[in-house]
């Protein structure tokens, strides 16, 4: 890997994470989007996209009819809910959550396949608690074997687009946000 990739991978924050993740491999990737649970996957991942495409909007609605934005913060979280119902349904397609370490950049994980240097997949991720449910290639970066028969996996996203981006900056901010509440709230209950 050129030098200055790698200095671009250091500019994106990295969390531990426990993800939902599924790999596909190179050759069903044309054809994944024929698939039911990938469709609805899919649909997942842009509604979480509007959502958050859609909160300029909603300021913007507050500062002229509170009402409105009242309302509409209801109806949002109405549909919140069906997308947290219909992330549990595909979440049993994923499997349990694995450790991870993500980034805007990529993502890190064990597997217990090891995976060609240079070969791109289709990753299917579920982000959790708010199962935000995203479909994006990564480049495998590094496979090393690992004790036990697993190996760890270093990945790069490719063709990220700017939505999918600011998704996985979001999720990644919530979740620094998330671990520095619990670890106040850990000093000041001690």
């Amino acid at each position: 890997m050129p030098t200055e990739d790698t200095e671009d991978r250091r500019e994106y924050y990295r969390i531990e994470d426990m993800i939902a993740l599924e790999i596909l491999p190179p050759e069903h990737a044309e054809t994944v989007s024929g698939n039911g649970s990938t469709q609805r996957f899919e649909l997942l991942g842009e509604l979480h996209q509007l959502d958050f495409e859609a909160q300029h909007l909603l300021r913007q609605i507050a500062e002229g009819n509170r009402t409105l934005a009242n309302y509409l913060k209801v109806q949002n979280k109405r549909i919140d809910l069906i997308g947290q119902a219909l992330a549990q349904d595909l979440l049993q397609d994923l499997g349990p959550a694995r450790a991870t370490v993500l980034s805007e950049g990529g993502i890190s994980f064990t597997n217990d396949q090891p995976l060609d240097e240079g070969s791109t997949w289709t990753l299917k991720l579920a982000l959790m608690p708010q199962g935000l449910g995203m479909l994006l290639t990564a480049r495998i970066a590094s496979c090393q074997a690992l004790e036990g028969g697993q190996f760890a996996i270093g990945t790069s996203f490719e063709a990220l687009t700017d939505a999918q981006r600011q998704l996985l900056a979001r999720h990644i901010l919530q979740k620094q946000a998330t671990e520095r509440r619990l670890a106040l709230e850990s000093l000041q209950g001690t």
